[in-house]
């Protein structure tokens, strides 16, 4: 992977090339990017936990939701999981579901779009109701297959994987982050900001970088919601990852951005080590998602802290109140995994939800989700 890199930057007319070419490649190259290559990726043999991770409950809560609005006749029992890693979530939302009310899930259809053949193969073996689940490499090949898509849409960890660009301020210049190659090793290069839609997306979001700050520009997640408007129809969409607001990218704590790798469980500050072999990863522009999905036509409904949602959603109706003196029993690991997921400073704390929905004009917060508190 890293000749390939090299050999990309060699035949750049900057000696250079973007953030976004270089996540591009080591990330999603077909011949070795991380999330292409056949290698456990999620879990303990892995390199970083999802919420799916933590315990079925996750995915309980998540199938209450979905069961009760189709069961207002909001929506159908359609669902499309984008990005959808091992299946674990779309196992467990499947489970639940037949659970909760076998009349819709007789009904129902669960569309997983996973461009990874390795996760595409490792779903076919988790997902236990797989009949029920249509694969597809890409949002297109479900387009060509069922034409507009109508019903829920669901990513947990999918933004935060998207490539990127970076911009740093240093004095009153504002330069771009690249990639080149010094020493026979990845290095970066700061050169004075060439590139318009870099400079018109601070402009446009109100930006003003502080001397010394960088900051990851997210122009693939925009495209990738500009295209929603071709493929998706009628909706609620909910989006699970961990971002920053506006108001929080300028806090001092985050001058540095938040571009990072995550390699066998360990944070890795340089993005240049190991490509090809370690997740890269950002937080998500939480404004710009909202935003940006009203100018196509997703209407904002509500954005909170995951255990929020988890609460909003039913959770503690999950919670056994009985005392299981068998630490190791169902029981008692739901619990734990409950409390875990409400804890300040659990996984939840890190985690946002965002849920937007199209085309559904009469729908509030409190008509998707369960409680209110």
């Amino acid at each position: 992977m890293i000749n390939k890199i090299k050999k990309s930057i060699k035949d750049s007319e900057k000696g250079s090339i973007s953030y976004s070419d270089f996540i591009s490649l080591a990330l999603y190259d077909q011949d070795g990017g991380y999330y292409m290559k056949d290698r456990k990726k999620i879990g303990k043999e892995g390199d970083f936990y999802t919420n799916s991770n933590v315990h079925s409950v996750f995915g309980k809560v998540l199938a209450r939701i979905f069961v009760q609005l189709v069961q207002k006749d909001v929506l159908p029992p359609t669902i499309c999981e984008i990005g959808a890693g091992t299946g674990r979530l779309a196992s467990f939302i499947l489970d639940e579901w037949e659970k909760i009310d076998p009349v819709t899930f007789a009904q129902l259809n669960y569309h997983i779009i996973e461009m990874s053949p390795y996760h595409r193969r490792e779903q076919l073996s988790t997902i236990q109701k797989i009949e029920k689940v249509c694969q597809y490499e890409s949002i297109d090949e479900m387009f060509g297959k069922i034409g507009k898509y109508t019903g829920f849409v669901l990513s947990n960890e999918l933004f935060d994987a998207f490539p990127v660009d970076v911009l740093q301020r240093k004095g009153n210049e504002i330069y771009e982050a690249r990639v080149t190659v010094e020493d026979d090793a990845l290095k970066e290069v700061l050169i004075p900001c060439e590139r318009v839609e870099l400079l018109n997306w601070l402009r446009k979001n109100g930006i003003a970088l502080r001397d010394g700050q960088r900051m990851e520009i997210p122009i693939a997640m925009n495209k990738w919601l500009d295209e929603s408007s071709v493929w998706l129809e009628k909706g609620i969409m909910f989006t699970i990852d961990y971002g920053y607001t506006k108001e929080e990218w300028m806090e001092p704590i985050h001058r540095e951005g938040s571009l990072r790798g995550f390699y066998k469980h360990q944070m890795i500050r340089d993005p240049l080590l190991y490509p090809g072999d370690m997740d890269v990863t950002t937080h998500i522009h939480l404004d710009t998602l909202i935003e940006k999905g009203e100018q196509v036509d997703l209407t904002f409904l509500a954005m909170l802290k995951q255990y929020q949602f988890l609460l909003r959603g039913g959770i503690l109706e999950y919670l056994q109140e009985h005392y299981d003196p068998n630490p190791f029993s169902e029981v008692s690991k739901q619990n734990r995994a409950i409390r875990n997921l409400l804890l300040d400073d659990g996984i939840s704390a890190s985690f946002t939800v965002v849920i937007q929905k199209k085309e559904l004009p009469n729908i509030t917060i409190d008509d998707v989700l369960l409680y209110n508190l």
